[in-house]
């Protein structure tokens, strides 16, 4: 009998699915970062195709920064509902007023103050290992992760202090106090997730297809418009139709000017694309090494 060959995209749900069993495995207290976004949702559909019809072995939780599109929040809480499991929910406000996170004057997104949010929860929980839907294709920066990332007893990534992973085999020892980031995405593309979102036919955000709103010109991209962020004298406004690639705070996440109104119209979008995903972040381009430099610190 011939062997069964599996499609690209089913090799890649193949292995993503292995390492969520693997995480079950190797960790006592895992947890699983759900922001909302395209990356995370395919990674609750791991989890449901990894462990169901049990409950996931690990607590969904999002470091939220306050500064947030409303429909992700919506999408979030409704989606963490109709699973049934448990949302862990810890704030950039609330880390604020207890003095764990620190605002810099003058400074309006709140992405950076995530990494001392995060950091917090994980020390407050005990977590031994966080799992992300960061991409290798994203940023340079996470190009050099490992699929298990090692971070020390300050949560801190040293990109030069990594394990080897060698044939599918991942060290995952941790002493106390140190914890693992793990990513089932690393070997997926923008246009992978796409394509597997359209196969599962999984539900997204509205925000990730063209829609109308209300915009302002800054840093050469469009910035939507919000009680965060208000136009400065001469900044240019319109109103057109747009659609986001990536979420993050709604003070910094750049939207792109669409029609694409299907996850099949996205595809074509992206896979034309000259621009990675994140080039719409205007956080992301304050310095080439700003990523590694927030990822070095405990960023996801």
């Amino acid at each position: 009998m011939a062997a069964r060959c599996l499609t690209h995209l089913q090799s890649l749900e193949a292995e993503s699915i292995h390492i969520m069993r693997e995480i079950a495995s190797e960790f006592e207290r895992p947890v699983l970062l759900f922001s909302g976004g395209k990356d995370s949702i395919c990674l609750l559909r791991f989890a449901e195709k990894a462990f169901r019809p049990g409950r996931f072995p690990f607590p969904l939780m999002h470091i939220d920064t306050g500064h947030n599109f409303p429909e992700l929040i919506q999408f979030r809480d409704r989606k963490a509902k109709q699973l049934g499991e448990t949302l862990i929910v810890r704030t950039v406000t609330d880390a604020i007023q207890k003095s764990i996170a620190k605002p810099v004057p003058g400074e309006i997104s709140r992405n950076r103050l995530q990494t001392p949010t995060l950091l917090s929860a994980i020390e407050e929980f005990r977590f031994d290992c966080a799992i992300g839907g960061a991409r290798r294709d994203e940023e340079k920066a996470r190009a050099k992760e490992r699929i298990f990332s090692f971070r020390d007893a300050f949560g801190q990534w040293d990109p030069k202090n990594q394990r080897p992973e060698l044939w599918n085999i991942y060290n995952a020892r941790v002493h106390p106090g140190e914890h693992m980031r793990a990513f089932p995405l690393s070997n997926w593309t923008e246009k992978d997730v796409w394509q597997y979102i359209n196969k599962e036919k999984l539900e997204i955000p509205s925000i990730y297809f063209s829609h109308p709103r209300e915009l302002l010109r800054r840093q050469n991209q469009w910035l939507p418009i919000s009680e965060y962020i208000q136009p400065r004298p001469k900044e240019n406004t319109a109103n057109l139709r747009v659609r986001v690639r990536t979420i993050g705070d709604i003070t910094c996440t750049g939207c792109i000017e669409s029609d694409a109104s299907t996850i099949q119209q996205i595809i074509e979008e992206v896979s034309a694309a000259r621009v990675t995903e994140r080039g719409g972040r205007a956080d992301d381009k304050r310095s080439e090494t700003s990523m590694e430099d927030r990822k070095k610190e405990g960023y996801f």
